[in-house]
């Protein structure tokens, strides 16, 4: 532990109780008075998630749409110097996420972090997470207006919300600028595009339920317009009714994509109604100025040069790299960030570029690079010469050339294979073999060290996963070729469909095979994909059938990229999801903490999450009873019935205040508006039930009806 932390120079005081709270509960852990396991659900929370190595964490910033200014990515070079290894990695959800921290620092990283703006909260866990969003928006010449400043009130409207801190798994939105999906709001589960009516008003075509991963579903459409103003009102409803729904003990099915296809796009929608009278906000007005621009650097201030270091790069990197704004006159400028990995000092010296040749307005990008904005088109020469110095003048940003890879083995538990190795292998083989693809971008390279598609493999012209094969007791590392995936030129979402296996050695060579075909054979299609849709998946299985054999292999293939000893497959548990509680008594200390939250909020006047906060209390409360009379829990919705069925209609159980149904006590959430006197109620019923819970697992217990500590994480509740 890093000692007392110094919060004064933290301004957001929600923020400083964060860091508080984390503190102490590292301390309530370490000296055994706080559970393990509980401890674990917290911090995933607070942005904290454990990497395969032992005793070392990763700590994930929150930063909506990956907007940064120069001040905040100086401080994370500095915190990640200070704290760790020095390096930055950005993600495909458009955050930082710092590697290798030791736990008892983590407070320290967050204090210095909020210092200039930057949070973790809500970072990973089952939370709505990090909101990702069109890295050009608000200088997207194709765009009907900035999504900026919608991301951003989403953002902060349930940052810390009461309805999205401990659902069944994590919530993914997305907004992106234009039809061209450049954000893939086809593979999220919220996924918002700019519209404007006849009227003239804004709004957003809506998709919900969409998602990568081991089973792939492309999002359907909830709303061709939906004004502007009810966006929020309508994620909330969603989000409440995923809440409720959603599965909780499989794991693999507790996903929106899931609970939408079960109850099917008509059936979802329904339940969003039911809830629309429990908001707090019917419509909720977003101000459109909260996301400023960003100002260029006066014309004049660098002095115009025309010579470059090296001008075929160069080039290059302006047809690229470099596009002309819908501010005329000032040009974005895209860079390619190398595994989306930058060291500490090249991220200051960067930051100094911005500030002498750009807006303060970083944008990280969703396949792992930078966007700049408001450069002058005399300073391009200027800033690429710079840039170049930093390695950070590579062309072909967003083709093929630039592939997108998760961190795989080096640091996730759930690593099959290393992503990271391979990506440098097949870059080098794209840009010292296939020079002439620098401004290819209808082929997308994205790859990813297990399924669960961190980086994106199904969403990908060419992906690929991390798995295994074996030849008798040997076990070769391999990868899954997906070929299909992306946003064609028309903003259409596709997932991949899975082809063949093949040895991670091999890769290379499948890569090669593929743009020969494409070269030889693909002539008349624009667009990889077209070709492969007319192909088809067999013709391309056959094509690549020869690369998957694995009997003549010779032992290198053993080795995957980036090793020099053999593979052996070791496959940790995630936290992507994370964790369950483990015994009932546990499960009742959380109903009480509900109550207390609900008694905040109440005298916060907040009555929407006191409200809230009840509702979880009396859900929590009769899941500890259902667990300790061995009754399966899985949804919100399935024990409000099953509390009705073992402990009201057998008589177990008598409700106060004249309920005889436990679902007629809880659902009075749906058929009250949240005002002071139904959050008084609710409360009071709430705490009342809590007190008879409370009782009736004493009596239990003193009638040997049930174990005093029953352990429940095994056999009956995963969240």
């Amino acid at each position: 532990m890093s000692g007392t932390l110094n919060l004064k120079n933290v301004s957001d005081v929600a923020a400083a109780a964060d860091i508080i709270d984390l503190q102490h509960k590292i301390e309530a852990m370490k000296n055994g008075t706080m559970d393990g396991e509980r401890f674990r659900h917290f911090r995933l929370t607070r942005g904290v998630y454990g990497q395969r190595q032992k005793d070392v964490q990763m700590f994930r910033t929150k930063i909506p749409f990956g907007r940064l200014t120069t001040a905040q990515l100086t401080r994370l070079a500095d915190v990640s110097e200070k704290y760790t290894n020095g390096n930055l990695h950005l993600t495909t959800r458009q955050n930082v996420q710092l590697h290798h921290i030791k736990l008892e620092d983590t407070p320290g990283v967050w204090t210095e972090l909020s210092e200039v703006g930057v949070t973790a909260r809500g970072a990973c866990g089952n939370t709505v997470r990090n909101l990702t969003a069109s890295a050009v928006a608000g200088i997207d010449p194709d765009e009907l207006f900035d999504v900026s400043p919608y991301v951003q009130a989403t953002y902060e409207y349930f940052l810390r919300n009461a309805i999205s801190q401990d659902m069944g798994r994590k919530i993914k939105p997305a907004f992106s600028s234009s039809d061209k999906d450049s954000a893939y709001t086809y593979f999220h589960d919220f996924g918002f595009i700019p519209r404007i009516n006849e009227e003239g008003e804004r709004g957003f075509k809506v998709v919900i339920g969409g998602g990568l991963g081991a089973q792939s579903i492309v999002a359907p459409v909830a709303y061709e317009f939906l004004h502007e103003d009810k966006i929020i009102p309508f994620m909330e409803a969603g989000v409440r009714v995923f809440d409720r729904h959603g599965e909780r003990e499989k794991r693999h099915k507790a996903r929106m994509k899931f609970l939408v296809k079960k109850l099917g796009l008509e059936g979802f929608m329904q339940l969003v109604e039911a809830e629309m009278k429990a908001l707090p906000y019917q419509t909720y007005k977003i101000d459109r100025h909260t996301v400023p621009l960003g100002a260029p650097v006066a014309a004049g201030k660098v002095a115009p040069v025309d010579f470059v270091y090296n001008q075929e790069k160069y080039d290059a990197w302006l047809g690229a790299n470099v596009f002309e704004q819908k501010q005329k006159g000032f040009y974005g400028v895209n860079l390619r960030l190398a595994l989306g990995d930058i060291g500490a000092e090249r991220a200051r010296r960067f930051a100094a570029l911005v500030k002498a040749y750009a807006a303060d307005d970083i944008r990280i990008t969703v396949n792992q690079g930078f966007s700049l904005r408001f450069v002058r088109k005399e300073h391009l020469p200027h800033l690429f010469n710079q840039l170049d110095a930093l390695n950070l003048g590579e062309p072909g940003f967003d083709t093929i050339m630039d592939i997108t890879a998760c961190p795989g083995t080096d640091t996730c538990a759930l690593g099959v294979t290393n992503s990271t190795g391979l990506t440098t292998k097949l870059e080098e083989v794209l840009r010292t073999e296939y020079p002439h693809l620098v401004n290819e971008r209808n082929i997308k390279i994205k790859i990813s060290g297990c399924m669960n598609s961190c980086g994106q493999h199904m969403a990908a012209n060419i992906g690929f996963h991390g798995s295994s094969i074996k030849r008798g007791a040997l076990v070769f590392p391999a990868m899954q070729v997906v070929i299909g995936g992306g946003v064609d030129p028309q903003g259409n979402g596709y997932v991949a469909d899975r082809v063949i296996k093949t040895p991670t050695k091999q890769i290379p060579d499948v890569v090669r095979t593929l743009l020969a075909d494409y070269e030889d054979n693909g002539g008349e299609f624009q667009y990889f994909n077209d070709y492969y849709q007319q192909q088809g998946k067999k013709y391309f299985y056959n094509l690549l059938k020869d690369l998957a054999k694995v009997e003549a292999l010779s032992p290198e293939y053993l080795q995957d990229w980036g090793e020099v000893t053999d593979y052996v497959q070791d496959i940790g548990v995630g936290e992507c999801a994370g964790v369950s509680l483990d015994l009932v008594s546990t499960i009742v200390n959380d109903a009480k903490e509900r109550i207390e939250l609900a008694k905040e909020d109440l005298a916060k006047n907040n009555y929407a999450f006191s409200i809230y906060n009840s509702y979880t209390s009396l859900i929590i409360g009769a899941k500890a009873l259902l667990l300790s009379a061995d009754v399966k829990c899985n949804t919100h919705s399935g024990i409000i019935t099953d509390f009705d069925q073992h402990y009201i209609a057998t008589g177990n159980f008598q409700l106060a205040d004249g309920f005889t149904a436990f679902a007629d006590l809880v659902y009075q959430i749906q058929g009250n508006e949240p005002k002071a006197e139904f959050a008084t109620s609710y409360l009071a019923q709430a705490a009342a039930f809590f007190a008879k819970v409370v009782s009736t697992r004493e009596k239990q217990v003193r009638a040997g009806a049930v174990d005093a500590e029953k352990l429940v994480v095994d056999q009956f509740y995963k969240a």
